[in-house]
């Protein structure tokens, strides 16, 4: 994790039990700090810790949008909705914890209390401030400067790096040379063969390319792959896939994009966010990539399966309207029809080809207002 002054020394504050400097000293920086889920994660544990419960609650819910499944952010969730006695959703976030980490103490033991304290008699008198806080999620612990730890972890690389050179010396263990995340490179790679007959000839396609055009292609969508730009990767892969490439070539083109990853707001890549206008231009290419578009929501619809609204694309600042995309959300979200909105979503199509959004997350703040 990189070390961030600001938040370390927040959370210093806040584990020596001063909440209000710590969450002074995080709001006169709010900005600064826009959709990065540290940031409101800790803003959200220290109002739960300091009993502002409103303004946890606040913060929980824009730190769950930016990483949907932290097990902190969801205990911090449990224990708010316990706390109001609405033991059903407090239930869902705990078993939500418990399917991620099995062995979360704190996610059995509310469950355990849930189940011992099963009438909301029972369970209001157990639920003492003091032994709610036994539930809460920690407060994070302040990181500490690596000039400060500079020396030792020198020390201790050096000691890893020889023992583990040796190790893989002697094949004890694989080398640590494999790239993103040990996907299997060499299965990336096209073959002599697939470099020499790397498109078809005859047939009805969106594009047709010559022999070159094919394999720099390929070679492109691996190289942004490699670089951790998945969604321009994939743009160029759908590309390859609609166009007289052979079978072969997209076969590639097809295991590289398995290996693409949902991105969420924080490792989003701006360069690669294409305009609602690029996207109707030339939908084929566009396909199950991700966007972060700015909006405004109506039609607002809510059941137990699903949450639905028509994004107003590009009319939050509510002078122009780049167009209308139904979306739909198949967690639980909360929109404010009133307020400008980010939405990181997957592009998908109606029969017609018009634009649809599967939502992954909203980031939903007044500050928008003003961009």
């Amino acid at each position: 994790m990189k070390y961030d002054p600001l938040l370390s020394k927040a959370a210093y504050m806040a584990k020596r039990r001063d909440y209000e400097s710590a969450l002074k000293l995080l709001k006169t920086e709010e900005d600064r700090y826009n959709g990065s889920f540290k940031y409101y994660y800790l803003c959200a544990v220290i109002y739960l810790h300091a009993g502002n419960f409103g303004e946890a609650l606040t913060n929980f819910k824009i730190a769950k949008q930016i990483r949907i499944k932290d097990t902190s952010t969801m205990l911090g969730l449990a224990a708010l909705y316990l706390k109001r006695m609405n033991t059903v959703q407090a239930v869902d976030y705990y078993l939500d914890v418990q399917e991620s980490e099995p062995k979360n103490k704190i996610a059995k033991k509310a469950l355990f209390i849930i189940r011992k304290h099963s009438s909301s008699e029972e369970l209001s008198d157990w639920l003492t401030p003091e032994k709610l806080a036994k539930l809460f999620p920690p407060i994070p612990a302040p990181l500490i400067n690596a000039r400060t730890v500079f020396t030792a972890v020198m020390i201790f690389a050096a000691v890893i790096v020889l023992t583990y050179g040796i190790l893989v010396l002697n094949k004890v263990l694989p080398s640590p040379i494999k790239k993103r995340n040990a996907r299997p490179s060499a299965e990336f790679v096209l073959s002599g063969e697939e470099r020499r007959s790397p498109v078809e000839t005859g047939g009805s396609y969106s594009y047709i390319l010559t022999r070159n055009q094919a394999t720099d292609l390929y070679d492109k969508a691996l190289s942004l792959f490699t670089s951790y730009r998945d969604e321009g990767a994939k743009i160029i892969v759908n590309k390859i896939l609609v166009s007289n490439a052979s079978e072969s070539l997209k076969n590639k083109a097809r295991l590289l994009l398995s290996y693409t990853e949902v991105p969420g707001f924080e490792n989003f890549k701006q360069i690669d966010n294409p305009s609602f206008s690029e996207v109707k231009a030339e939908p084929v290419i566009y396909r199950d990539v991700y966007v972060i578009w700015k909006g405004m929501a109506t039609n607002i619809e809510i059941t137990d399966d699903f949450v639905r609204f028509d994004f107003l694309v590009g009319y939050d600042t509510r002078t122009s309207l780049e167009g209308i995309a139904p979306v739909v959300f198949y967690n639980p979200v909360s929109v404010n029809p009133e307020r400008p909105l980010e939405l990181l979503g997957k592009i998908t199509f109606t029969p017609s080809m018009d634009i649809r959004l599967e939502g992954v997350a909203i980031h939903q703040s007044g500050r928008l207002e003003n961009n």
